[in-house]
């Protein structure tokens, strides 16, 4: 028979193992940093979205752990041909219209954590709406400041970049720039 008192040093070990594990898995800190490059910036989206030449810019090869409320801070993205993107998303290779509700996730929740999550649909929550959005690209937090990427630099690892479809379905206000939101896989 075993002794009470190894029952109790058990379950406190178990319990313990498991707050290290959630504590170690929610911490997603910067991989290293990219040296801004500033030099023929698009600028498209804003003049401080372009690389400051010197600054140092945060990687992120990790996002906050997805639950069944993730938080994640909402911008807003165009998608149609000539907006503020000119190049088709990856994951279906097209483009689409603002009307859409479609949004662009950071790379860690895009495929970093194990999921492909392209095509897939998430559910954003806001204010208390929700709304269904179909994932179509990666917000890359690994790489930036350089060509390829227009000399912007890599996004946040916590971002739902979405277009403006998901913003009017929330009843939210474009302007505002940005907003905290929880988002969950469907």
């Amino acid at each position: 028979m075993v002794d009470a008192r190894v029952l109790v040093v058990l379950a406190l070990l178990q319990i313990m193992c498991f707050f290290f594990h959630e504590v170690s898995a929610a911490a997603c800190h910067a991989s290293g940093f990219i040296h801004g490059n500033g030099q023929n910036c698009n600028g498209a989206d804003s003049a401080d979205s372009c690389c400051i030449t010197g600054k140092r810019y945060p990687q992120f090869r990790c996002s906050p752990p997805v639950s069944a409320k993730t938080p994640a801070i909402l911008t807003v993205n165009r998608f149609e041909n000539g907006e503020d993107v000119t190049r088709i998303t990856s994951c279906d290779m097209r483009f689409h219209h603002d009307k859409e509700k479609v949004v662009i996730l950071s790379s860690g929740w895009m495929k970093l954590d194990g999921t492909n999550r392209c095509n897939k649909k998430i559910r954003i929550s806001a204010k208390g709406r929700s709304v269904l959005a179909k994932v179509v690209d990666e917000c890359d937090s690994v790489h930036g400041c350089d060509e390829e990427h227009d000399f912007q630099p890599p996004c946040r690892n916590n971002v739902l970049n979405a277009s403006p479809g998901v913003w009017k379905a929330l009843k939210l206000n474009e302007s505002i720039g940005e907003l905290k939101v929880t988002w969950s896989d469907v």
